[in-house]
């Protein structure tokens, strides 16, 4: 697992922060007891140290009880270093 900072780490990592303690009320190593994650994993998402995978993202929602969509929405590619490409004719 990378230990590199990103924009799209940081962003992942401040919403399962913001989830976790506001509306979940429960505390890293909490949730690292419910999703069998490491809790020094859990400090590196919320920091944006570690980008979580798609398995540990959906294990961690399913322990905060949202969909996984909720830790990753407003995400652009920008936060990937990836230029936004303009919607088009045959764009996805």
């Amino acid at each position: 697992m990378p230990r590199t900072a990103s924009a799209a780490a940081r962003y992942i990592g401040a919403r399962l922060a913001e989830v976790r303690a506001d509306r979940a009320g429960i505390t890293q190593d909490q949730l690292a007891a419910l999703t069998g994650i490491d809790s020094s994993n859990i400090r590196a998402y919320e920091s944006g140290r570690a980008m979580p995978s798609i398995h540990t993202l959906v294990r961690i929602a399913t322990a905060l009880d949202i969909a996984p969509g909720e830790l990753i929405d407003g995400l652009e590619p920008e936060a990937f270093g990836e230029p936004r490409r303009k919607r088009g004719r045959g764009a996805a």
